[in-house]
């Protein structure tokens, strides 16, 4: 009977590789070093070849450790899934969560959101980082995050939640004294209030049923990496923005701002979550994924909905 294969070595290996470091590996394993070290030198005896070119100074996977690699991740990882998903079954939902979020988005919407989840579940703990850049889930070691945007990167997995309507919004005031533009042609004359993460800077671009596309540049007087910025400006009537519904939407409805040109349309852009590679999960992040998804749908901004 052929023996089975060293699956607690290669679950090392892949931790070392990913560390970067034996010392580093042992530590986050609870490992002594020098278990580490034999580990590594029986799999390297068993498999009679070097995983690792080691120096007095660095570490760097050989050309075989590197063919190892992702077989050896799939390891690791599967038995860490396996050992969380049959601990939190046999007891309550229990860890830390890392989600990443928009800023506005994730101050004005998710946080308020968030008490039922952590009275519900008093032993998950929750770790969040609101930026509106991008966070690298994998490198950041994020366990989901939840983005608004046409996602380009295929490695992450997304589940879309909705549609989100980016509106051109002014205060009334700024329209009576500017006028409301009926073409985007019109834009030219009037005051641009920018969000610098947008898509096509101060280009906008819009597009009608029946006339097309049509870009027009605006001459911006504010610029901000941060669009819930702009909505003093856009109240004191000192511009006009092109904001996503969710954050225009109470001022529509109590009037301190209106729409304009909304036979024009600006391409949509859509409400994700996030997830690493790797299709199992703790059940404490799906738990935590089905209940923002359940949430986030029933906003009276959210259309398109397909969670």
């Amino acid at each position: 009977m052929n023996k089975l294969p060293d699956l607690e070595g290669w679950a090392i290996f892949a931790k070392v590789a990913d560390t970067g470091s034996f010392a580093k590996a042992a530590a986050e394993l609870s490992l002594s070093q020098a278990t580490v070290s034999k580990t590594i030198t029986r799999l390297e005896t068993k498999m009679k070849t070097m995983l690792f070119h080691r120096t007095s100074r660095s570490m760097s996977l050989t050309e075989s450790g590197y063919a190892a690699l992702e077989r050896a991740a799939r390891i690791l990882e599967e038995g860490e899934a396996v050992e969380a998903e049959v601990t939190e079954k046999s007891t309550s939902l229990r860890g830390k969560i890392r989600l990443a979020a928009p800023m506005s988005f994730g101050v004005t919407h998710l946080a308020p959101m968030l008490p039922p989840f952590m009275q519900a579940h008093p032993d998950v703990d929750l770790e969040i980082e609101f930026n509106d850049k991008q966070a690298d889930l994998v490198s950041e070691r994020f366990d989901l995050a939840l983005r608004i945007s046409n996602l380009v990167d295929s490695t992450l997995l997304a589940r879309r939640l909705c549609s989100v309507r980016i509106l051109l919004v002014g205060a009334p005031s700024y329209f009576k004294r500017a006028g409301k533009p009926k073409h985007p042609r019109d834009l030219a004359q009037h005051t641009a209030l920018q969000y610098m993460y947008a898509r096509n800077g101060s280009s906008w671009r819009f597009r009608h049923e029946k006339h097309g596309e049509f870009s027009q540049s605006l001459p911006v007087q504010l610029n901000v990496n941060n669009a819930e910025a702009l909505s003093p400006a856009l109240q004191a009537g000192l511009g006009l923005a092109l904001q996503p519904e969710f954050l225009a939407w109470e001022d529509l409805q109590s009037g301190a701002l209106e729409t304009a040109m909304d036979d024009w349309q600006i391409d949509p852009i859509a409400l994700h979550i996030v997830t690493p590679p790797g299709r199992r999960r703790p059940a404490r992040v799906q738990a935590l994924i089905e209940y923002l998804a359940e949430r986030l749908t029933a906003e009276p901004w959210a259309s398109d909905v397909q969670a």
